[in-house]
């Protein structure tokens, strides 16, 4: 039985707000009490020489408390962690360890759940799962050279797609390592990218028999789109809401041209029912993204989880691609063999 007196009951009146549903932020940053500790402990480890005595006179347990939980490594100064980063770190912890002991829900903070920091990551198992995503797509594009040859139809078309997932995989594991709002920006605008490339070679694999001036406005169009974009992402507020719309848009697009391609070529494309299994499996990964409850052991969240999910499907579209390649090869070989052959898609 808790023991009550006069200063839990005013950590519970500091944590009460948290207790009822907040409307804009997140539970734990609206807190008094988070407020109240990041301050004394900024003022007291961040700021100037008199605040320092005049805060340590006070004998604040609360700011005793809180930078308890953090004594830096050379990771942690690598990435860049500051003194007042970790005041909301160490306060973050404080708040959540309160909310437990009064058995109510773990809150977030701006917007995010608490992880365990690990070798100054900050979420570090989407860091690893984003770096196990890189390495597939490298080993995948490797794959592809070594068994597509170079004047097979689409062959550019698989690199831009190869390096465009290389570069937002990197992003996605720099973001994840330190939020700052470059790095949000960053992986939020090369992500898309990613979803955009893999609409642009849907497209220009429909086209591919068509002219190079038709394929050419096409690629000239969706790069100015994307800078567009991507100027949009980076002036004003960053509007979460809208940017997954457009991603969610731009993704079922690139998967309903993959599917009404699997129905025209089901009978003399076997391998369609790779692409098809690729964008089956990915709508179920993403759904992960809907899941949303606190990080398992502090570290796996459903963000997390998805970017696991996806590093096995990597495989299934570079092998779609390689023996498109091929056949799509072989059947420019039959063309020019035989003119009377074609092949429309």
């Amino acid at each position: 039985m808790l023991r009550i007196n006069s200063q839990s009951c005013a950590i519970c009146l500091l944590l009460l707000s948290a207790a009822v549903p907040a409307t804009v932020a997140s539970k734990g940053d609206r807190t008094q009490f988070f407020h109240n500790c990041r301050q004394n402990c900024e003022r007291t480890n961040c700021s100037a020489g008199k605040y320092i005595e005049k805060y340590m006179q006070n004998g604040l347990e609360i700011q005793e408390q809180a930078i308890s939980f953090y004594g830096q490594t050379v990771f942690d100064r690598v990435f860049g962690w500051s003194c007042a980063d970790e005041c909301s770190y160490g306060c973050m912890w404080r708040t959540v360890f309160a909310f437990l002991e009064r058995g109510w829900p773990i809150p977030q903070f701006y917007g995010k759940w608490p992880f365990l920091r690990l070798f100054g990551m900050q979420e570090p198992a989407s860091v690893i799962f984003s770096l196990l995503n890189l390495v597939m797509h490298l080993r995948s594009l490797r794959k592809f050279r070594k068994e597509v040859r170079s004047d097979s139809p689409c062959y550019i078309l698989a690199h831009i797609f190869g390096l465009t997932c290389l570069n937002g995989w990197v992003w996605s594991a720099i973001f994840h390592t330190r939020d700052f709002p470059l790095t949000e920006l960053l992986d939020y605008a090369f992500a898309y990218s990613i979803v955009l490339c893999s609409f642009y070679c849907m497209l220009m694999r429909m086209l591919h028999r068509y002219s190079l001036f038709l394929r050419g406005v096409i690629t000239l169009a969706i790069v100015s789109y994307y800078v567009n974009y991507f100027a949009y992402l980076s002036v004003g507020t960053f509007n979460y809401a809208f940017n997954m719309e457009v991603n969610i848009a731009t993704g079922t697009l690139s998967a309903l041209g993959w599917f009404v391609w699997c129905h025209r070529v089901r009978y003399r494309r076997p391998y369609f029912k790779r692409i098809l299994r690729f964008y089956v499996l990915f709508a179920l990964a993403m759904s992960l993204e809907l899941l949303d409850f606190p990080p398992i052991l502090w570290i796996l969240d459903a963000h997390s989880l998805w970017h696991l999910a996806t590093v096995p499907l990597v495989s299934l579209y570079y092998d779609f691609m390689i023996e498109d390649c091929q056949t799509l090869r072989k059947e420019k070989a039959l063309t020019e063999a035989y003119p009377h052959y074609n092949k429309d898609i």
